[in-house]
């Protein structure tokens, strides 16, 4: 039971590429993954703009077979954890297996594949439904396919927190190891979500943007002008392990996960808690348990959605939390870049605190240009930014009042 746990890989799927490395370089640059819909006509919906991955090739992970039974969601979560799992040097045997935790966090699940069954039924008939639908459609099937496929007997589950998911999975994942029912974790969170009646509900709820213009710069999070999310896909993988494990077989340490917090507003479906004190009180959660106070928090990888709640709720979480150093505190949102992924946005969000906590580099909020009166930190505005880090943060929040926060530090020994 207790000591600490690190980081030894990670792996990343995005609007932005496929592997970690590709997402950083694009996240660097200030270049926008967002673009108007492909996966299906998106004529005579309100929101017509995505952040899709492009040119993703299931064969390059899997043969011909498991690909067509197996959802999207499920092939970008095993294409980041090989990807996480190469990069941390750690070979699953049978020896070990059952000291390997798998939690992969989604909001949606197969929602593709769960479409097409409908749409196969209604157009064919019940008899022309795929016997491979229900294990194609349901959440956990990311985290069971990982294990099936990695030979990882410990503990396995999925974790649905709506847009905190992710988030949650590598905080929970942490405390599995913490409290000794594991060793090693592949934690994370996955979606494939962009489908007609995913994209026409969350339109519907007013959740979306409308900038279909300008589909490059329809995430601008914090901005005066923003209205709305961009809906995205991917995957975001991170290998954890118990100090003990990764020194023993001399892992590269990336990172310590050093502080998760996470509460629920337990206010309102959809809409965050009026006076951010939820978020607030996940980020103090995360302060707590990682023994630092507010000021050595060097960057805050926010959740910063793209909506008009959203963003100046979150802020107000921010100052409450973190005072007069918030003026002080670079803050920014990829999601300027990558659009919203939902389930996966914590998991993606984590990786990019780790890279910018390794690289000395903060990437920028994108497409920013009217400040806005109640969003006034600083938000890195469109430029990458050099700085020295030992300890940042990333907040998720999500429908259903969930709010999740991580804090990762530079990992060092204890002497």
């Amino acid at each position: 039971m207790g000591g600490r746990v690190v980081v030894t890989g990670l792996g990343m799927v995005t609007a932005l590429g496929h592997t970690a490395q590709e997402t950083w370089e694009g996240l660097v640059a200030g270049r926008s993954g967002t673009a108007t819909i492909s996966l299906f006509d998106p004529a005579g919906f309100d929101s017509q703009v995505a952040g899709e991955v492009k040119a993703f090739d299931p064969l390059k992970y899997m043969d011909r077979k498991e690909a067509r039974r197996t959802d999207r969601f499920m092939q970008f979560a095993y294409a980041a954890a090989t990807e996480a799992l190469s990069q941390s040097g750690y070979t699953i045997d049978q020896a070990d297996g059952s000291d390997v935790a798998v939690i992969v966090g989604t909001s949606m699940g197969g929602l593709m594949s769960l479409s097409e069954g409908f749409e196969t039924l209604k157009t064919k008939g019940p008899g022309r439904v795929s016997a491979f639908l229900v294990p194609m459609m349901l959440p956990d099937m990311a985290s069971g396919h990982l294990s099936i496929k990695l030979g990882a007997k410990g503990v396995n589950y999925s974790l649905a927190s709506a847009c905190a998911s992710g988030a949650d999975s590598i905080g929970e994942a942490a405390n599995i190891i913490l409290r000794g029912d594991a060793q090693v974790a592949i934690a994370g969170g996955t979606e494939a979500a962009i489908t007609p009646i995913s994209v026409a509900g969350f339109a519907a709820a007013k959740a979306l943007t409308t900038s279909n213009d300008t589909p490059g710069r329809a995430s601008r999070p914090f901005d005066a002008t923003r209205n709305g999310f961009v809906i995205a896909e991917g995957a975001g993988m991170l290998v954890l392990e118990s100090e003990a494990h990764a020194w023993a077989r001399g892992a590269v340490i990336l990172a310590e996960l050093a502080g998760y917090g996470a509460t629920s507003d337990a206010f309102h479906i959809t809409q965050p808690d009026e006076n951010g004190e939820g978020a607030a009180r996940a980020m103090r959660m995360a302060l707590r348990k990682a023994g630092l106070e507010p000021d050595d928090i060097d960057y805050i990888n926010a959740h910063g959605t793209s909506t008009l709640l959203n963003d100046r709720l979150e802020t107000v979480a921010i100052k409450k939390v973190f005072g007069e150093y918030a003026y002080a505190l670079p803050i920014s949102s990829t999601k300027s870049m990558l659009g919203h992924t939902l389930g996966a946005a914590g998991a993606i969000e984590a990786v990019v605190a780790i890279l910018a906590l390794r690289s000395g580099v903060i990437p920028p909020t994108a497409n920013y240009g009217t400040p806005d009166a109640a969003c006034d930190l600083d938000y890195v505005p469109n430029v990458a930014r050099s700085a020295s880090m030992e300890a940042v943060m990333s907040n998720s929040l999500g429908f259903g009042g969930h709010n999740a926060s991580l804090i990762f530090r530079r990992y060092e020994p204890a002497s």
